[in-house]
C-alpha cells in the first residue's frame, strides 16, 4: 500500500492547474487571441511552450508566426480574454473541496504557494466560494524575489508556518512546480495537468497521482499509519 514517507504536518497547494482549471483556459484564451490576429496555433505548439521561460515562449512563437508578430498585442487580448473566461468558467480540479474539508477536518494547516499575484489568487478563491476556507497562508508572485523552478517560494512558505519544509507535502500539476518543491525538500505529490510527466520527474516526486481525491485518500493512509507505528 503506497504511502508519504510521513504523515504531512502542512499541504502546501500549487493554484493553476492544481487548485482551478486555469490551465484550460488561459490555453483556448492564447488559441482564440492568436487566431483573432490572423496566426494558427495548434494545441501541440501551445503545449510545447507550457512551463517554459518567457523568453523561450517568445522564441518559439516568433519562429512560427514570423519575427515581427505583435506578441505583445497578442498576449494582452489573451489576458483580457482569460479575464472573461475566469468570470464564467472557473471550475475548481476534482477533489478539491473534498480535500480542503478533510485537511480542516484533520487540523492539517492548508497554504497556497502560487506563480500568479494576489489580486489574482483572492478573485480565483471568491469566484469559487472558497474565500471563507482557511488557508494558513497564501504566498504569491511579489513574495519572493526567485520564482518557480527556484526552491525560494516553498522554503519561504516554511517559514511563515513555522515548519521544517521536510515535514510539509506539496501539490504540484507542472515542470517547474515540482522542481521547486522538491528542491525545497517537501514531500512533493504531482497531480499533472495538461502536459503528463518527463522522464526525470517521477524521481522527484514522492509519488504522482490522477486527482485530488487520490491526494486526499494517500494522506489519509499515511496518517493512519503513522499513527499505529511503534
Amino acid at each position: 500500500m503506497q504511502r508519504l514517507p510521513r504523515a504531512p504536518k502542512a499541504v502546501l497547494f500549487d493554484m493553476d492547474g492544481l487548485m482551478f482549471d486555469t490551465e484550460a483556459l488561459y490555453r483556448d484564451a492564447t488559441i482564440t487571441a492568436a487566431r483573432n490576429a490572423g496566426f494558427e496555433l495548434p494545441l501541440s505548439a501551445y503545449l510545447e511552450t507550457i512551463g517554459l521561460p518567457a523568453s523561450r515562449v517568445r522564441e518559439l512563437l516568433l519562429a512560427r508566426f514570423g519575427k515581427d508578430a505583435p506578441l505583445e498585442d497578442l498576449w494582452r487580448q489573451a489576458s483580457e480574454l482569460f479575464t472573461q473566461m475566469v468570470q464564467t468558467d472557473l471550475r475548481t480540479k476534482a477533489g478539491l473541496p473534498e480535500i480542503l474539508s478533510f485537511l480542516e477536518a484533520a487540523r492539517i494547516p492548508s497554504a497556497i504557494v502560487t506563480s500568479s499575484d494576489r489580486t489574482a489568487v483572492e478573485a480565483h478563491l471568491s469566484a469559487a466560494g472558497l474565500q471563507g476556507r482557511r488557508f494558513q497562508t497564501i504566498i504569491a508572485y511579489g513574495d519572493y524575489t526567485v520564482g518557480k523552478p527556484d526552491p525560494a517560494p516553498y522554503l519561504l512558505d516554511a517559514e511563515r508556518l513555522n515548519l521544517p519544509i521536510s515535514e510539509c507535502v506539496a501539490l504540484e500539476d507542472s515542470r517547474n512546480g515540482v522542481l521547486s518543491a522538491s528542491g525545497a525538500g517537501t514531500m512533493t505529490i504531482m497531480v499533472p495537468d495538461l502536459v503528463q510527466p518527463a522522464p526525470d520527474i517521477p524521481g522527484r516526486c514522492a509519488c504522482i497521482l490522477a486527482d485530488l481525491h487520490a491526494v486526499r485518500d494517500l494522506i489519509a493512509i499515511s496518517m493512519a499509519g503513522a499513527a499505529v507505528e511503534p
